[in-house]
């Protein structure tokens, strides 16, 4: 059967592998799925790519990608530079379709190779560019991409509608959730060690966090929380994955309240021992709340959790409750609210057969709908809508 989406592409990114973040994830995850060499990638030149590129099945195709800052703007040479690479994959390469990682810097160079080959043109959304992005000239710039794109991808129903409301034609989105690695992240993962390590005996609880460690994240309402817990009976501790500016704003605010010991902040950990530090927790939690504008576009740790077996609390802001149901593979809290996250916890903590009826749930609902090969195929699906603008029949 002829493929719906061409396999002639070429995506422009600025971050992929080894970068780490979700968005690399899935791109590497999606596009090793739909094509082999005939899939081009341009992206970042950084530490470690040679690895990547050695062994991946896509041609991947690498510049210095840099902001300078005496230049105005101080991506112009990023610009150039993506451009550049572009056009010399496209004189050495027929290609049937451009797509844009996101709407800036990506879609814009995405959308004049698009134009001067006189292929369709995809561009992704993630959610966060839309309320963080101010209302200057960058975010019209970013509005303008998605308008002239033939097709954009939508990572959450939050996402599609606040694209919507920002004058995207509803026709040109498509709604494709991320996905997670179900082979990868599965339950039933050696995790002793990690649990001897923290110090944690027999009927202790463990709660998981996993993401950069910035203040929408919410992972200074689950240190708040962890006194609560303690008062109501929990012998609760909390490992935290990640690296980020809150650092020690969250050790400072672990050692105000007294839960010190019962903070484990670990960094960075390696992609092996991720899915076991997710096995090892009773529940994860990420109780993202949105500040200043700047929210959760969907939230692809909740689907490693799922995918491992586990319940999640989520903030209910931005577009998690597409990655977690509310009452059926965990809940969606009040961020904001300290009593929320605690009486969230606490619900799920003190319930061993709610946790292992929501964890079900959750495993269920990551291996039939969230897979990458799920996810690759919806993406590949494109094309068949009838009169698609994206990638009209050949």
């Amino acid at each position: 059967m002829k493929p719906l989406i061409p396999s002639r592409l070429l995506l422009i990114s600025e971050l992929f592998l080894p970068t780490k973040g979700g968005t690399t994830v899935w791109y590497d995850a999606v596009y090793r799925r739909l094509g082999g060499k005939s899939v081009h990638i341009v992206t970042a030149a950084v530490p470690g790519a040679e690895e990547v590129d050695r062994n991946h099945p896509n041609s991947l195709h690498r510049a210095g990608l840099k902001r300078v800052w005496w230049l105005k703007p101080e991506s112009l040479a990023m610009y150039l530079k993506m451009l550049g690479l572009s056009l010399r994959v496209a004189l050495r390469h027929r290609l049937d379709a451009v797509h844009g990682a996101r709407a800036l810097p990506e879609g814009l160079v995405a959308w004049l190779m698009a134009r001067l080959l006189r292929v369709p043109l995809l561009v992704y959304c993630h959610g966060e560019e839309l309320s963080t992005w101010g209302r200057g000239r960058k975010f019209r710039t970013m509005l303008w991409v998605y308008r002239h794109a033939d097709a954009n991808i939508a990572n959450s129903e939050y996402t599609l509608e606040e694209m919507v409301r920002l004058g995207v034609r509803r026709e040109s989105i498509t709604l494709v959730y991320p996905g997670v690695d179900t082979e990868r992240f599965r339950p039933g993962l050696p995790c002793g060690d990690l649990l001897a390590g923290l110090g944690l005996r027999e009927g202790q609880k463990l709660i998981l966090s996993v993401g950069r460690l910035v203040r929408r994240k919410g992972f200074d309402q689950v240190i708040r929380a962890l006194p609560d817990l303690v008062k109501r009976g929990l012998d609760v501790h909390y490992a935290l994955i990640g690296i980020g500016e809150d650092w020690d704003m969250l050790t400072d605010l672990a050692r105000e309240l007294g839960v010190s010991e019962r903070l484990h902040l670990q960094g960075h950990v390696s992609p092996e021992d991720l899915p076991r530090w997710y096995n090892a927790c009773d529940v994860f939690v990420m109780a993202n709340r949105e500040i200043n504008g700047d929210t959760e576009g969907f939230g692809m740790v909740f689907l490693e959790a799922a995918a491992c077996g586990k319940p999640a609390i989520a903030g209910d802001a931005g577009g998690t409750a597409a990655a977690v149901v509310e009452g059926v593979t965990g809940y969606r809290v009040d961020g904001n609210h300290t009593e929320s996250v605690a009486n969230a916890l606490y619900t799920v903590l003190a319930d061993p057969s709610l946790a292992s009826r929501l964890a079900l749930s959750g495993l269920e609902r990551a291996k039939a709908e969230f897979s990458w090969d799920c996810v690759a195929e919806k993406t590949r699906a494109l094309a068949s809508r009838p009169g698609s603008r994206a990638y009209p029949a050949r």
